[in-house]
């Protein structure tokens, strides 16, 4: 990157950030100079990586120098992960090649960010995207150099595939990834981490139940989202996981006779079931929410809304484009968690 060019960077920025907006802005290879790009709410860490429709907030083409940008001020103000992703697809191809989550024509980078965030994707070497992040934020950046730690470490397990290296590797690999997490003084980093280590089809997963039997690593972990994110989904779900986790450990352990062990698991596996199907109702139950959250022109477009005028009638009562009304509503329906008028007037006209 040029001088002028990190200069124009570093001006947008600042601009935005003083006006409270996000901004992420990037660059595409010509690989994918023709592709769509997404931006994606990453609200389950168990879905950090993929193609997943239900999570996309908002999607955009490159311009002819593959430059590309997401900004306004629709985010929450707390920190969550967020994906940006690019692929060239076909609607058609997408209906197949994304149902399980997967798509192998897509390239994609997973970062921390709030409201007031301002990111920059940057080429890096060889023309290599979404493998550089330019932030004040320092979270940000976190869970690129998480990337290429956990890049470090299957390297370490691969030189020698012996059980003694396995069990050496993972209590050294374990306490350098957790580490990590915890200086970076932000959860989310280390709840990243911690979908890594703990992902139920990975050869870490034996020992991940031997250190969450006496590591108190992640009771101090809970209490830090618990602090941090008292009422975030992430919370809920990661208390959750660990709770049956580690009722599972327990039943693995070498003393436990079969029978216990056999209804302990069974335990263990409706409990996981019956909470995560709890905090995911929750989750998704619309709440009613008041007034006070919308913005003077929005509870105008409510009312009119309530009034049953037209997206055209509206525009002409309030000398704006239709457009701009159809963002006003997209923006009252999200702080409102719905998704059609019908919902609107349920809320309010009973």
């Amino acid at each position: 990157m040029n001088i002028k060019t990190l200069f124009i960077v570093l001006i947008s920025l600042s601009y935005f950030g003083a006006f409270g907006q996000y901004q992420f802005s990037g660059k595409v290879n010509k690989e994918y100079d023709n592709g769509t790009i997404y931006l994606s709410l990453v609200d389950d860490y168990r879905k950090v990586s993929g193609v997943f429709p239900e999570q996309i907030l908002d999607k955009t083409k490159a311009d002819s120098l593959g430059n590309f940008n997401f900004s306004g001020n629709k985010l929450a103000k707390d920190n969550k992960l967020y994906r940006i992703h690019i692929d060239n697809c076909t609607e058609e191809e997408q209906q197949s090649s994304h149902f399980t989550g997967h798509c192998n024509d897509s390239k994609e980078i997973v970062f921390i960010a709030n409201n007031s965030t301002q990111i920059e994707l940057p080429f890096s070497f060889e023309n290599e995207m979404f493998c550089r992040v330019l932030s004040k934020n320092e979270s940000a950046n976190a869970l690129l150099k998480l990337d290429s730690l956990k890049n470090d470490m299957k390297y370490a397990f691969g030189t020698y595939r012996s059980e003694a290296n396995r069990k050496l590797n993972s209590k050294k690999w374990f306490e350098k990834l957790q580490q990590f997490g915890a200086d970076m003084n932000e959860p989310l980093v280390e709840l990243y981490a911690f979908s890594f280590l703990s992902e139920r089809s990975s050869s870490l997963h034996s020992y991940y139940l031997e250190d969450i039997r006496t590591n108190p690593y992640y009771d101090d972990l809970l209490q830090r989202l618990q602090t941090k994110y008292p009422n975030s989904y992430y919370t809920s779900q990661y208390e959750a996981e660990l709770e049956a986790d580690t009722v599972f450990a327990s039943a693995m352990k070498k003393d436990a006779i079969p029978w216990q062990q056999s209804l302990l698991i069974i335990v263990v596996i409706i409990s996981l079931l019956i909470n995560l199907y709890y905090f995911r109702k929750k989750r998704n139950k619309p709440v009613p929410q008041t007034k006070a959250s919308l913005s003077n022109q929005e509870e105008k477009v409510l009312a009119l809304i309530l009034d049953n005028k037209t997206n055209k009638e509206i525009a002409s009562l309030l000398f704006v484009s239709v457009s701009t009304v159809k963002t006003h509503i997209n923006n009252i329906y999200k702080k409102l968690n719905v998704s059609s008028r019908d919902e609107v007037k349920k809320l309010y006209l009973k």
